[in-house]
């Protein structure tokens, strides 16, 4: 009987160290499910992204403060033990607006695209790259296309583009596009085209960033199997899985890329320092030594 009772408390500690709370993120007015909703514990990097029905789950042991972030809602806080989330759509206040009509006769290209870029494998990571207008794209101000290029293991990954503002302390802020931009990706190494020319977005003369960040949704992950000997020559296998796709870097000399996990702190990255560069081989892998490193990616401006 007491041998029954181990059994019992042994199960009742491994459900509860293992617990997963799942829940759905709905519209509080339209009570729609909400796609794509950044979900995270407060405090911590730990999180999720809804998926396309609003549904989501989270592997926590305890009660946590979860944070809920989607383009269009008001930010929320809400207990772990909520199972039905309801976000209240943001309530905007028109300035005047000047109204200027894109000739789209002459454009020109300005960023950092190389189809040798080369995928890091960055995790949960998410990237931004600040674009600081110059005289002549000044005279090119409105956004037409956006190019970039990824690797992917699955078919149709998705990534989500946003297009943000600057803070005062040059940070990435909000988001300037209302409408969620989101893309499909092939398998492999792909060059991916937006076009943005419905926009009619005029890039604002203090710079803005260029998001790429990753969607934390089943359809995304890719799970494998390594084997491999351990010291006494046994054969092991472990699983990892990845979210897919990744985006591909090249080495520059300036540093305007930001990264952020899903909680969305950003931070400026840092250079790669290779511990021995002269040790590799591969001439692709020395020429990513003390630089900084930036998504494969260019954007098209029009005047």
């Amino acid at each position: 009987m007491k041998e029954n009772r181990v059994i019992w408390i042994f199960l009742i500690v491994s459900q509860f160290a293992f617990s997963q709370i799942r829940g759905v993120v709905n519209d509080s007015i339209s009570g729609e499910p909400i796609p794509y909703v950044n979900i995270w514990v407060e405090n911590e990097t730990i999180g999720t992204t809804s998926e396309v029905n609003g549904r989501f789950s989270l592997d926590i042991k305890e009660e946590k403060v979860l944070v809920f972030s989607a383009l269009g809602y008001e930010t929320k806080k809400s207990s772990s033990k909520n199972e039905i989330i309801l976000l209240k759509p943001k309530v905007f206040e028109l300035d005047e607006i000047i109204v200027e009509q894109p000739k789209f006769k002459k454009e020109i290209e300005v960023g950092n695209y190389e189809t040798g870029g080369f995928r890091i494998g960055l995790g949960n990571i998410n990237s931004a790259v600040y674009f600081k207008p110059y005289d002549e794209m000044i005279t090119h101000p409105f956004l037409k296309e956006i190019k970039f290029l990824t690797k992917s293991d699955i078919e149709n990954a998705k990534i989500r583009i946003k297009i943000l503002s600057v803070n005062a302390d040059n940070t990435p802020g909000e988001s300037l596009i209302d409408d969620e931009i989101i893309v499909s990706v092939k398998k492999g190494k792909s060059k991916n085209t937006v076009d943005l020319t419905g926009y009619r977005f005029k890039i604002p003369l203090i710079g803005f960033f260029i998001s790429f960040e990753k969607l934390l949704i089943e359809e995304n992950k890719y799970y494998t199997e390594h084997t491999y000997k351990d010291n006494q020559g046994n054969k092991t296998t472990r699983k990892s899985m990845s979210i897919e796709p990744e985006l591909c870097f090249i080495p520059i000399e300036y540093d305007i890329v930001w990264q952020s996990p899903i909680n969305g702190n950003w931070t400026k990255t840092k250079k790669q320092m290779l511990q021995n560069p002269k040790s590799y081989e591969n001439l692709l892998m020395r020429k990513y030594h003390d630089k900084y490193l930036i998504p494969s990616m260019t954007i098209t401006l029009s005047n």
